[in-house]
């Protein structure tokens, strides 16, 4: 589709496409990977990135085989600084990419990182190289295959509608020019009428975006409630430290001063108080934005992200800081300079009996009900990380080490490569401390999936969206190594090759499913043909448990193996899993690799073990787990702080009262459950109100839980019986030194 877009390039300004990849630019038997692009010509023009250093890619490079200059190749300007110490005459020198020799022709600019947000890319190649990499037909001939991204250049002055019809406009000559060699003729016309579109490209394409976007929205909700907590305690603290001052603004305004010249001093205050927690707060975020990205990060993608502050950040900083000084300082000015002079002269010197002090109890009972939504949201998240880390996976991976072989470089026929793995697994077999070692396509909780249409001879046919399961092809051993119990008949074995009779192994959920009650152990699965492939009936040898597929949350697949031997097209790419006969298997690394790269040199290997695999594949939960418990138990804090101050202030204002009460024979039991009974009221009205809210905003992030409801009763309960206990432990203090107080004292002060 690329090549019918750039043939086309006349009804936009310019086009070029692009698709990541990781290069290994170490030499033979060594591995030392760099994020890279293939790239279009008019790649960087369409950009419209100049070069620091040399030239970058143009249409002459982009041809099949190399340009008038061989392969080349532009590096990024830190890749530049980082390698070549920033030297001049790094461009014209050979560099090194999955063991081809391409030339440096030019240096990308600073600021360039590359298309895709939060990935740095080091090295870009002409998009036409593609095939001289990978030692096979380019992909550009695959009509199969979707693996690049196209991005045009508008026109001057068009809009993104114009551009779109102008697309569509060619749509039918371009979408029959793709028809995919191996799509099934039912599902050819929906090709031919799906519309396509395009979107805006300024801020970069991004799966880290689509992957983070709900969550860290989310998040953004949950940093709003908690400002809103903040706003609310310091409102309620100024609020007290407002009715202290009554007696100096009634001297005031009785000395002529306006109620508005008051409102500005207060109005002042609050500014000054948000700026200070500005300033304060823009020196964590440096901090905690670094660890953020950290916790994005894993060991095989390094997630990059510009956090510099800049004007931009400075203004929204500044304008959140001007928007809250209101939002916490106008309900203390206004009830500062709403009094009467006089009224509030006569008030001096004794304490006010009913004052029950209004304004702070509604924004006491909104404080503890936000707190809550926060605290659900936040026991919502931990424990789906918690059930997701403790489910049942259906194999044993904390003992397995997975490697990843690519033999793209050694030129290995298709044909040949399933005996060039199997001479790759018994070399890693044979490393010292390894028990066992297979291969196969796909590893546990990898994200990578595999899918084909299967049909049982003899049952009704069914519709092909609910004949579609997922497949691995795995060599003899694979339950074993990786700890997935056999429920009936056999393994794979050495004698399922090709010319053997086809076998295969279901899982649980297949045989549920498709096979019906009963004993599956010699029942036919067909994989129909297509014009690429003929129709295959493979006999059920083996019958093994329900096993976690593509990743956690995905409810385990209907799977079916099948012998490696027994397929006759293999990918170049393998995965070879050893299992550790003891210890960590992290130990076996340089054993398996110096293993595998003296069986076949050729090849570029990546090992990553498997438990920290499960891991990487939770941080999306793992960092909204630790967010929202951060800002839950923040939210905790402010509200114990809030009870505690207004309580506190309540307490100061009826001395006098209950210096009465106590005079008149009231017991200090009796004056603690004064004061909590008004505590009790409040943190009792808050918590029914938060979980009103909690469950009806439940529904906006049931998405991110597993295995839990938003109104969850458990989540609900433990939250309100949290704030519960916040708010007797933030009352007692208060009441226990009402109870302490001296009534004689206290008769002669008031």
């Amino acid at each position: 589709m690329w090549e019918q877009i750039r043939d086309r390039s006349s009804l936009f300004d310019g086009a070029a496409a692009w698709s990541s990849n990781r290069f290994n630019t170490a030499a033979t038997g060594q591995t030392e990977f760099v994020n890279g692009l293939y790239a279009s010509g008019r790649f960087f023009d369409v950009l419209g990135a100049p070069a620091i250093l040399g030239r970058l890619l143009t249409d002459a490079d982009d041809r099949r085989g190399g340009g008038p200059d061989g392969p080349v190749a532009v590096i990024s300007y830190d890749y530049w600084q980082r390698r070549y110490g920033g030297a001049a005459d790094a461009v014209g020198k050979p560099l090194l990419l999955d063991r081809i020799t391409f030339t440096i022709v030019g240096v990308a600019p600073p600021g360039f990182f590359g298309p895709e947000v939060g990935q740095q890319i080091d090295v870009t190649v002409p998009l036409a190289c593609e095939g001289i990499v990978r030692g096979r037909d380019s992909m550009l001939d695959e009509r199969s295959a979707w693996w690049l991204t196209v991005i045009v250049r508008r026109r001057q002055d068009e809009t993104l509608q114009a551009a779109t019809a102008a697309l569509r406009g060619v749509q039918p000559q371009i979408r029959e020019a793709t028809i995919p060699p191996r799509m099934r003729a039912e599902d050819v016309p929906k090709y031919l009428t799906e519309p396509l579109s395009l979107k805006p490209a300024a801020s970069g394409a991004s799966y880290l975006r689509y992957r983070y976007q709900q969550p860290l929205m989310t998040m953004m909700v949950v940093v709003g409630l908690v400002l809103v907590i903040a706003c609310a305690n310091i409102a309620n603290l100024l609020l007290a430290r407002a009715s202290a001052r009554r007696h100096e603004v009634s001297v005031r305004l009785a000395l002529g001063a306006s109620r508005w010249r008051l409102a500005r001093q207060f109005l002042a205050e609050s500014l000054l108080l948000s700026g200070c927690g500005a300033a304060i707060g823009l020196l964590l975020a440096q901090w905690g934005s670094r660890l953020l990205v950290r916790q994005l990060s894993t060991s095989t993608n390094i997630v990059f992200l510009d956090l510099t502050i800049d004007w931009r950040v400075l203004g929204f900083t500044a304008a959140i800081a001007t928007a809250t000084a209101p939002l916490f300082g106008t309900a203390p000015a206004f009830r500062a300079t709403r009094v009467p002079p006089n009224e509030a002269l006569k008030e001096q010197g004794r304490a006010i009996a009913g004052d029950r002090f209004g304004a702070g109890n509604v924004l006491l009972v909104a404080q503890v009900a936000l707190s809550l939504v926060l605290v659900v949201a936040a026991g919502l998240f931990m424990r789906t990380f918690t059930r997701l880390t403790h489910q049942t996976l259906g194999f044993d991976g904390d003992r397995v080490l997975v490697a990843n072989v690519n033999a793209t470089a050694s030129r290995v026929q298709p044909a040949d490569r399933a005996a060039l793995f199997e001479r790759l697994r018994e070399a890693a077999a044979a490393a010292p401390g390894v028990a066992s070692a297979v291969a196969s396509e796909v590893t546990p909780v990898s994200g990578s999936t595999w899918q084909i249409d299967i049909e049982i001879p003899g049952a009704p046919p069914l519709p092909r969206r609910d004949r579609i399961v997922y497949v691995n092809i795995i060599s003899e051993g694979f339950f074993q190594t990786y700890g997935t119990r056999l429920l009936a008949g056999r393994d794979v074995a050495k004698t399922d090759v090709d010319g053997a009779p086809p076998v295969a192994i279901v899982n649980e959920t297949f045989a549920r499913l498709f096979l019906g009650a009963g004993n599956p152990i010699g029942r036919l699965v067909r994989q129909p043909g297509s014009p690429m492939r003929p129709t295959v009936t493979r006999e059920v040898v083996g019958y093994v448990q329900d096993a976690v597929y593509r990743n956690l949350r995905q409810t385990v697949p209907p799977t079916i193996y099948i012998p490696i031997g027994q397929q006759p097209q293999l990918f170049p790419a393998i995965n070879i899993s050893v299992r550790a006969a003891a210890g960590a298997p992290a130990l076996l690394t340089r054993g398996v690799a110096e293993a595998l790269t003296r069986s076949s040199p050729e090849v570029s290997i990546t090992i990553r073990v498997l438990s920290d695999q499960i891991r990487t594949s939770l941080t999306q939960e793992r960092l909204v787990a630790i967010l929202s418990g951060f800002f839950g138990g923040l939210a905790l804090l402010l509200a114990g702080i809030g009870l505690y101050g207004v309580t506190s202030y309540a307490v100061s204002r009826r001395r006098t009262e209950i210096g009465i009460r106590m005079a008149l024979g009231a017991a200090p039991g009796g004056v603690v459950r004064l004061v909590l009974r008004r505590v009790g009221w409040l943190v009792t009205g808050g918590v029914t109100a938060g979980v009103a809210v909690a469950l009806w905003a439940g529904r906006f992030v049931s998405a991110l839980l597993y295995d839990l409801q938003p109104g969850d009763p458990v989540t609900l309960g433990g939250a309100a019986i949290v704030l519960v206990a916040i708010g007797g432990l933030a009352g007692w203090f208060p009441a226990w030194r009402a109870s302490r107080i001296d009534p004689a004292r206290v008769l002669r002060e008031g």
